[in-house]
This record gives structure tokens, sequence and C-alpha cells, in this order.
């Protein structure tokens, strides 16, 4: 923990608290995922239960606030794995939350043998291209899938948990 704060992975029983998250995340930068409100509104509780089967990790305050959330995808073992679903509230940017999540998930990857962790990032938000080049990330000239997005990747061989 760097601040009255810390990291966790969110189990099933969390999926209320995931949907609210990835809500509001949805709300505040629409165009930054491959997904809408209008969409996601919708889904079950089935679905939102389904989707924590994935690693999600929640920063939250000490008092429960919400201050960012990651997904590592790894859809099936000995794939690659993938930083999805990567946002942080604006009210808690600076602050070391988006770093913490990006750990977490790569821990996670590198716990579970993958080889390389990849993501997807706008070029418009130099600072999230910026704090993910820091933790090792490059830029591989790969496009996302939707327009200003392109693929960072970083290797994991040789890094331990939590550096």
């Amino acid at each position: 923990m760097t601040g009255p704060w810390s990291v966790r992975r969110l189990g099933e029983e969390d999926w209320q608290l995931h949907r609210s998250v990835r809500l509001a995340m949805l709300l505040d930068t629409p165009g930054a995922y491959g997904s809408s409100f209008g969409r996601e509104v919708g889904f079950t509780e089935t679905t939102w239960r389904e989707r924590t089967g994935q690693p999600v990790f929640l920063a939250e305050r000490e008092d429960g606030l919400p201050l960012g959330t990651a997904t590592l995808l790894r859809p099936e073992p000995g794939t690659d794995a993938e930083i999805v679903a990567m946002w942080v509230a604006a009210h808690a940017r600076g602050t070391g939350v988006a770093d913490a999540l990006v750990i977490a998930c790569r821990d996670r990857a590198v716990a579970e043998g993958a080889g390389v962790v990849r993501l997807h990032v706008m070029l418009d938000n130099p600072r999230a291209v910026a704090c993910y080049s820091r933790l090792g990330f490059v830029l591989d000239g790969t496009c996302g899938d939707v327009p200003g997005c392109s693929r960072m990747v970083a290797t994991t061989h040789g890094i331990a948990p939590g550096r």
C-alpha cells in the first residue's frame, strides 16, 4: 500500500461493486473502451458474476471508496496475458493507483507463468502511455480495436512479483 488505500482482487460476491465501478468508468471515459454504458447497464447478475472469473483488481480507499480497476484477461492457459478495463477515477489520478493496478495484474501474470503481458492504450492519453512505459511496457506498432489505440507489451521473464 502506497497510501491510505490498497488493491485487492474482487470475487464473485463483489459483482455489484464491480458493476458499479465498470459503469462509472464507461461514463467517465466512454471512448476508451470497446463497450458502452448503454450496453452494459443491462447485463444480468449472472454476467457480472462471470466477469469476476478473470482476475479483476480494485484499488480502494480504507473507507471503501473505489479509486480504480484493472482486469487481467487470459482466455486460455498458455496464451499471453492482457490488461484490460484499466481505469483510475479522476480524483485518484497521479497518486500511484495506476502503477499499483498494473503491478497487481503483472504479478498475477507472472504467477500464472505468462511470458508476456500486453495492453492497449489510447495514444491521446500521454499520462497512460508514460505510466505503462515507466513500468516496462513498449509500443509494439500494433493498432488497437478503436481508432487512436495502440498495443504495448512487456515481457515477464525474470520479473519477481512486486518489483
